[in-house]
């Protein structure tokens, strides 16, 4: 890549000169330049010449670690360079799976370090989303922001109706501004992988990748009003009693910029020192807010998956708020199935049957060795087992976890990282205000409930038609594709020495075999999914046995006619 020639038009090209060379004299002077040279990148602007100045050692505490002192340095540039910069340390900061614990550590201090923007400048945010004045919409809009995000700003206010609400605003430009330094971060990763098998070996340009396509979905407010509204609609239905309050969004004034929802009356957990004992009414909420999110994970596959203290609120009348949708996590039937057996082995301790599913979902370049997997999986997860909140030592669990997939070269994608990141956030937020819950008995708990949907008869009955389905059509398409093989073979004019007489009437017949064997198939599902429905029924006679059951078998009838009619037409 030539990082000169990057993007599309002389605005643009310009824009990543000047931003690439500001990006190198940042990390030069705080300490990178051994990097830069071996990697030569300051050669890739033309007449660029090298600041004097550099990062003095000294400037950090003695006696600590090498990643200590890289995450500060990295932290230090992150900060100087801006937003783009900024969320692509908030995202390292959550990989523990790849990272050391003490450059995470570092990289976490960029939560609050974001520069605010000034009011004058979300108020033409607000009013171009709007298309309308401030004044003809809300009461009044505080110009104190209650939170600064790398991409957002939050303000409160109030409607014109009376509503008390939060205006979250996109920063102006932040979109072009990440898509110009995600571009250029790309290929610095590139060069530090190019010269370094550690930083390769990490993974760490598949996890900013996949940062990069998710960031797009934070970037557009809707999409977050949208699964605000989708978790909310979900936890309607297991939270009967109404422990959770989801803040309503008001469509009618949301943009891709901008978002009004109601403002929470409450505090953050994060505020509220020794929330167990000032308020030990709401210790049993906490944990059947656990259980709720735990099925929201197992049985939706669609979870908050930003579940730290700040986003939990406990409201004036001791219920708990949510806030803050733009990270969600979104699994699909077959994924849950998938996370659903490998909590299972996990739970039984069924290694053997964890290192397949874990190769079911995972990312690897060589198929590894799957003894030696097993082997290495058991010795890492068997200690934490049975351990409460309080007792178990997350960053010793996570730092096995990775320390057994980067001996196999092994990498979970971002989804699936997403899942076990959200469980040890949870697990993270109960030490926090001291609550002590075991996680693993949490989702041993609801496992079973969540089987029994899975593996129910409408589930089965849908896989099978589905299955019945995809087979026919898969061997509709087989002959096809052979005869257009056969097609281009003889266009290209490739030809065999050895001459088959009669070849294309054996093709007929393999294809006349590969239908009827398919309708076979379809009709075998559609007389067993029949025979399934009457499992839970009571019958003594033919009068009773449920319509729905002869429509099943009726169906598998005329497919055996439909064959047997196939096979006498050709």
């Amino acid at each position: 890549m030539d990082i000169v020639k990057t993007g599309i038009g002389l605005t643009k090209t310009i824009r990543n000169v000047a931003r690439f060379r500001e990006i190198i004299t940042v990390f030069w002077k705080n300490g990178f330049d051994e990097f830069i040279q071996k990697t030569n990148l300051h050669s890739k602007v033309p007449g660029f010449v090298l600041p004097t100045k550099r990062f003095q050692e000294n400037s950090y505490k003695a006696g600590e670690t090498f990643w200590a002192s890289l995450g500060f340095r990295l932290r230090l540039s992150f900060e100087e360079l801006g937003a783009g910069f900024i969320k692509v340390g908030q995202l390292l900061a959550t990989r523990e799976d790849i990272l050391h614990q003490d450059l995470i550590k570092e990289l976490k201090k960029l939560q609050n370090k974001v520069k605010p923007i000034s009011f004058e400048v979300a108020k033409k945010e607000i009013e171009k989303s709007l298309g309308k004045k401030l004044e003809d919409v809300f009461e009044y809009v505080d110009e104190n922001p209650l939170g600064v995000a790398s991409i957002g700003i939050a303000y409160q206010g109030k409607l014109k109706s009376g509503e008390e609400v939060v205006l979250k605003v996109r920063r102006p430009e932040i979109e072009e501004t990440l898509d110009n330094d995600f571009e250029i971060i790309s290929f610095l990763v590139s060069q530090a992988e190019r010269v370094s098998d550690e930083v390769r070996y990490l993974g760490i340009k598949r996890a900013i990748d996949d940062f990069f396509g998710s960031i797009q979905l934070e970037l557009n407010f809707l999409i977050e009003a949208k699964n605000c509204e989708t978790l909310r609609n979900n936890l309607k239905e297991i939270d009967k009693e109404g422990l959770f309050v989801i803040p309503k969004i008001y469509n009618e004034y949301n943009s891709q910029s901008l978002m009004v929802m109601e403002k929470l009356n409450g505090v953050p957990f994060n505020s509220i020192p020794n929330i167990i004992q000032e308020h030990p009414e709401i210790e049993k909420k906490l944990h059947s807010a656990v259980k709720m999110f735990v099925r929201t994970i197992l049985g939706d596959g669609f979870f908050h998956a930003d579940l730290h203290g700040g986003n939990f609120f406990l409201m004036d009348d001791k219920r708990i708020g949510l806030i803050d949708f733009g990270l969600m996590g979104n699994l699909s039937r077959k994924n849950r199935t998938n996370l659903v057996a490998i909590l299972y082995a996990l739970f039984t301790s069924n290694y053997e049957n964890l290192v397949y599913e874990f190769l079911d979902v995972a990312d690897y370049e060589v198929i590894p060795d799957h003894e030696e997997l097993q082997k290495d999986i058991r010795d890492a997860l068997a200690p934490f087992l049975g351990l409460s909140v309080q007792d178990m030592d997350v960053t010793a669990l996570v730092h096995s976890i990775v320390t057994t997939l980067s001996k196999h070269q092994i990498y979970l994608p971002r989804e699936w990282f997403i899942i076990f990141r959200a469980l040890m956030t949870l697990d993270g937020v109960g030490k926090s205000i001291g609550l002590d819950i075991n996680i693993f008995e949490v989702l041993d708990g609801e496992l079973e409930e969540v089987m029994k949907e899975l593996l129910s008869k409408e589930a089965l009955l849908e896989d099978a038609v589905w299955i019945g389905r995809d087979t026919i059509n898969s061997l509709r398409v087989v002959p096809r594709h052979i005869k257009w093989m056969l097609k281009e073979f003889a266009k290209r004019k490739y030809t065999f020495d050895i001459r088959i007489q009669g070849i294309q009437r054996d093709i007929r017949l393999i294809s006349k075999s590969i239908y009827f064997l398919g309708l076979m198939v379809l009709s075998s599902v559609l007389a067993f999914s029949g025979v399934f429905l009457l499992k839970d029924v009571n019958y003594d006679s033919i009068d009773t046995i449920p319509v729905v059951v002869w429509i099943f078998w009726g169906l598998a009838t005329l497919t055996v006619f439909r064959a047997s009619a196939f096979i006498r037409k050709r």
